[in-house]
């Protein structure tokens, strides 16, 4: 790292000028196009696909997704941040982008070849497992990039843009795949069932979703300048340079590395709302199917118009306020799904609803806040110790969502579950200073 932090936003986001909207836009539709595989493949359809009782008893199939996710998960601890920091110094982070998104539209595409058999279900979680690597390192040069789309008085509307689109490119992806293929008997083109065709044309249409959507960026965005200083180093060097550079940054700019701890367990408790939500909508207040994809869609739709409505508010007051208040609206909001669960599906959706207002503002704006924080040329490395924390605190959510069902005895008391994860995230945020003095 640099030997001196800046007191304001960092020139990591760029020169104080005005944002050319091509660029933006461009930045922006990369995120569109992951939907394809955060909501088809990772969350709504093939994950779905693979634990049915087309692959064996349901039991086993979701304990063979949750290994086949842990490896994964495990890879990306490992290896992100050092991908992300050669591709600061190489000056090759658009290439690097390019060549993740590429794997994952080919793990998307071959998802294709996995029949509704037993046989297929580890060619299924190996190409799940394969995409989930590279999405998150591609997604770590993604979120660098925002230092080259925005400017230190433009980043918080631009970020909360990018994050929006991924909302809303979701919606209308689940929309194509979910009316077109897999809820009719008969989809488009004839698509049906038998041997989980609807499935598998879903994943062709994400896979080409995906690749259409990642060439604007690009095209539309210069690579990075690199860093000319440094001098090249093989991977195992890569580790030892890492090892410096954090150690530097505890010593220069410690409050980034209290905010990367701070993110992360905040981060997975936002990633619990959603990723519990489902579960609860159906097992504690009765949601058929149906209506829990409906309130899925419509969290997505308000998710997706907070988070961009969000941005130019991140940019006015700064990025930790926003967060603040939006983790303190979603602590008071899952509270009152627990207090006021009696009362229904309607008590569900408001409040619901309420809690998705918070959900992608406070994930916009974390990514926000780092980036006026890291100087400028260390996008990359930084992002990628982002991805490596907050993958090291994944099991949190989950852990505390199973203790209170335990503790309480009925799946609405792991609502409070989230609530406590995201309360430490909020309590570890506080004392982080969103700026600090140069320090020699």
């Amino acid at each position: 790292m640099t030997d001196a932090v800046p007191a304001a936003p960092s020139s990591s986001a760029g020169p104080a000028t005005r944002t050319p909207r091509w660029p933006v836009v461009a930045w922006g539709l990369w995120d569109w196009g992951s939907a394809a595989f955060n909501a088809v493949a990772t969350t709504f359809v093939f994950t779905v696909y693979l634990t049915s009782s087309s692959f064996g008893p349901k039991s086993a199939t979701t304990v063979a997704l949750s290994n086949a996710l842990l490896v994964a998960g495990l890879v990306v601890l490992v290896i992100a941040p050092i991908t992300g920091q050669r591709a600061d110094a190489s000056a090759r982070r658009k290439l690097w982008l390019a060549i993740n998104t590429g794997v994952v539209v080919l793990c998307l595409a071959l998802m294709s070849l996995v029949k509704a058999d037993a046989a297929f279900l580890w060619l299924g979680l190996g190409l799940l497992a394969v995409g989930t690597v590279f999405y998150e390192l591609a997604a770590v040069n993604y979120n660098a990039m925002l230092a080259q789309v925005s400017t230190p008085k433009s980043v918080g509307k631009v970020s909360g843009f990018g994050w929006g689109m991924g909302y809303l490119g979701g919606i209308v992806l689940l929309l194509i795949v979910y009316f077109g293929f897999i809820h009719p008997d008969v989809g488009l083109f004839g698509v049906t069932s038998t041997d989980g065709w609807s499935v598998r044309v879903a994943m062709l249409i994400a896979a080409v979703w995906f690749a259409l959507s990642a060439l604007p960026v690009l095209f539309a965005v210069p690579e990075n300048t690199g860093l000319p200083g440094r001098a090249k180093v093989g991977l195992v060097g890569s580790y030892r340079v890492l090892g410096q550079d954090v150690a530097r940054l505890w010593r220069v700019n410690r409050h980034t590395v209290y905010f990367l701890i701070s993110s992360a367990v905040f981060r997975d408790g936002l990633t619990g709302v959603f990723t519990f939500g489902g579960v609860l909508a159906a097992s504690t207040f009765g949601f058929s199917a149906g209506q829990v994809i409906i309130f899925a869609i419509a969290a997505n739709v308000v998710a997706g118009i907070a988070t961009i409505a969000s941005g130019p508010l991140d940019d006015r007051v700064g990025p930790k306020p926003l967060i603040i208040v939006s983790l303190a609206g979603l602590i008071v909001s899952g509270t009152m799904v627990f207090l006021f669960h009696d009362g229904g599906q309607t008590v569900f959706w408001i409040f619901g609803l309420i809690l998705c207002l918070f959900v992608g503002p406070a994930q916009s704006a974390s990514r926000t806040f780092l980036a006026r924080l890291i100087p400028a040329g260390r996008e990359g490395e930084v992002f990628g110790l982002y991805a490596t924390t907050g993958r090291a605190a994944t099991f949190l959510a989950p852990a505390a969502f199973g203790i209170m069902v335990t503790i309480g005895g009925e799946p609405y008391w792991g609502i409070l579950g989230i609530v406590f994860v995201l309360a430490a995230g909020l309590a570890l945020l506080i004392p982080v200073k969103s700026a600090q003095p140069a320090v020699s």
